[in-house]
């Protein structure tokens, strides 16, 4: 079968057009994304180099599919002589549109990411995400995009389409009711700052007790202390409560809250022998000069009888312990003295009675104020003894083999 000259004018210039968009599409990617490259100078280029890539070569395909639609029409208009070519013609045409379609909705998801990682970025990310709005905005144009699409192929105006998606309402609502609940949510917690990148919450609910690693549209992700990850979905922490110990790391502190019980049988008035003692103790020396003092006065003016301790006002070794302790954390270069300080008996229970250290450390990092708290009551709970004070234990096993054997020793 011979071949026409216009078919042979129409494969030449096709192929020229091949040659000529591929050159276009490579030259364009190029000096677009050396475009990007300079017009970004400003952020980190390592840390965004796959946005701008990813970017710079959906622009350079859209130019592209730009210059593949204005040569066919220049080409159909130079040989067309056939209703074949005219039916090619409007195919091609239908498909440069698609094309067209979907490469604007690529290139406008590529300028989502770029913007999206470029405000990561920013000294406010952490604290006002924007994954989620991103998400929402996607999900938005990829229906928008499939819209077009099936209007395209139908040949059908959107607002036809339109018009008949108002059936399917209640159904879209449906599917996409995690979607619209984790806008919502997310708005809300955006607003109200409730929590943010890298806040420490506990929801025990979901077994989460860790940071915030990740604020999607539907779903939170919590790294836990153990490493593992949980996800929880983001209107559950609208509808529900959880702790946010973000609070903690801004206030400059963290609480120590320990007890240490003492044996109540070890609890005695203070004699000469104990105060002269604890005079020694660098710590107490004044508090000891200055409550003996108003001791002696408040004795003296109320004509107390001094032979028995049990008159008048005395001190005791718990109280005077107690003002150690106090004197003890007022001194130590690790203590938030500006915050809530507390050294208080409990309610006295089967166990002693609990000495209550209620303080907070300046140190935050976990590793140090567990340091910080076990050398604090290393210390007191060695000097407890210097008091004349026990600390209470529950007998052992070996308690009970050691009474038992003294008892069959007698």
């Amino acid at each position: 079968m011979e071949v026409s000259t216009n078919q042979w004018i129409l494969i030449g210039l096709t192929c020229l057009g091949l040659i000529l968009i591929a050159a276009a599409y490579a030259i364009g990617r190029r000096l677009i994304y050396q475009a990007l490259f300079r017009l970004l100078d400003l952020v980190i280029k390592d840390e965004i180099e796959n946005e701008e890539r990813q970017l710079s070569n959906r622009l350079a395909l859209f130019v592209s599919i730009l210059c593949l639609s204005a040569y066919s029409n220049f080409l159909f208009d130079l040989v067309i002589s056939s209703p074949v070519q005219q039916i090619l013609e409007g195919v091609l045409d239908s498909t440069i549109d698609l094309l067209l379609i979907i490469c604007i909705s690529a290139n406008f998801f590529a300028l989502l990411n770029l913007t999206h990682k470029i405000y990561s970025f920013s000294p406010i990310a952490d604290e006002v995400p924007i994954k989620g709005v991103v998400q929402v905005i996607k999900i938005a144009v990829f229906f928008l995009t499939g819209l077009f699409v099936v209007a395209t192929i139908l040949q059908q105006k959107i607002a036809v389409l339109l018009s008949g998606l108002g059936a399917l309402s209640a159904v879209l609502m449906l599917i996409f009711k995690d979607s619209v609940l984790g806008f919502v949510a997310g708005l809300q917690l955006i607003a109200n700052r409730m929590v943010s990148k890298g806040d420490w919450i506990e929801m025990p609910k979901y077994g989460a007790d860790g940071d915030v690693i990740d604020i999607a549209l539907t779903t939170v992700k919590v790294q836990n202390w153990d490493k593992t990850i949980t996800t929880i979905p983001t209107y559950a922490l609208i509808s529900e409560s959880f702790k946010n110990w973000r609070g903690m790391k801004e206030s400059g502190g963290r609480r120590i809250k320990r007890t240490i019980n003492l044996d109540l049988s070890s609890i005695k008035f203070c004699d000469q022998k104990m105060l002269d003692q604890f005079s020694k103790i660098q710590y107490i020396a004044e508090y000891i000069q200055q409550k003996q003092e108003e001791v002696d006065q408040y004795n003296s003016a109320n004509g107390v009888d001094s032979v028995s301790l049990v008159n008048g006002r005395r001190l005791t070794n718990v109280g005077t312990f107690r003002a150690y302790a106090e004197s003890y954390l007022r001194n130590h270069p690790d203590i938030h003295q500006s915050m809530t300080f507390l050294v208080r008996h409990r309610q006295p229970t089967e166990h002693g009675l609990p000495i209550e250290l209620y303080v907070f450390s300046s140190d935050q990092v976990w590793a140090n104020y567990e340091s910080i708290q076990a050398d604090i009551f290393d210390h007191l709970l060695a000097v407890i003894p210097e008091f004349n004070l026990r600390v209470f234990q529950a007998p052992s096993s070996s308690d009970f083999r050691s009474f038992l054997s003294n008892q069959d020793q007698l």
